[in-house]
């Protein structure tokens, strides 16, 4: 079976970076893996038609909502690596609800409401109604695991770059969310292999720096 087929998100992935360190990460190596994971994400897509659609939909829904060309771009972005991820749905064959807003989420900067002073506020309660969505459905995958960090470290950034003042408290925010997203894909390209991904109260240190921040932008005149 090839990799393109494979519907274990892990062993697929594995397989992908396994093309990195046996090339010794050379061009010629780095070609063949990003054609290898293109070939992938195209065949998952096809293979997750009902997500596809989801995704089309709901990314059309935001881009009604943006505020200028930089929020459209941003949208685009978050369309196109959504459908070039369907394959860490696995066995799924449609978004959850969760997995909706996580991606809500994720995009909350390109919207209208993405620089009100509530928005932090509304990041942390659709983080902690998509967990509880997911662990009441019983809806756990791959996908709505890296996208609900993702999701964080795009949201959380931006806001502190955008409208926090505090170079201090800009640095912790980066090291808090960016910082562990690049170790953790440092690491796997390294070894060839997909590290096991932190707890989550080592992968986000930031929890109590979310509403931290949060009342900060609320507050702020």
């Amino acid at each position: 079976m090839s990799v393109a087929d494979l519907t274990d998100s892990r062993t697929a992935t594995d397989a992908l970076l396994g093309t990195l360190k046996q090339g010794r990460w050379r061009p010629r190596a780095v070609a063949r893996f990003l054609e290898l994971a293109a070939h992938r994400s195209v065949r998952q897509a096809t293979h997750h038609p009902r997500a596809l659609t989801q995704t089309t939909a709901l990314h059309g829904l935001l881009l009604a909502l943006t505020r200028d060309r930089r929020g459209r771009a941003w949208v685009a972005t978050s369309w196109t690596l959504t459908i070039l991820h369907l394959g860490l749905l696995e066995h799924r064959d449609r978004l959850s609800p969760a997995d909706a807003l996580t991606l809500l989420r994720g995009n909350l900067p390109a919207t209208i409401v993405g620089s009100s002073r509530v928005s932090g506020v509304l990041a942390i309660a659709s983080d902690l109604a998509d967990g509880r969505l997911a662990r009441h459905q019983g809806i756990v995958s791959p996908f709505g695991d890296y996208a609900d960090s993702f999701a964080d470290a795009a949201f959380w950034t931006w806001l502190v770059l955008r409208h926090e003042p505090s170079r201090t408290v800009r640095a912790a925010a980066i090291a808090a969310w960016a910082l562990p997203i690049t170790m953790v894909t440092a690491v796997a390209v390294s070894r060839g292999t997909m590290p096991e991904r932190p707890r989550p109260a080592l992968l986000r240190p930031a929890a109590a720096m979310q509403g931290f921040v949060a009342v900060r932008h609320l507050l702020r005149r």
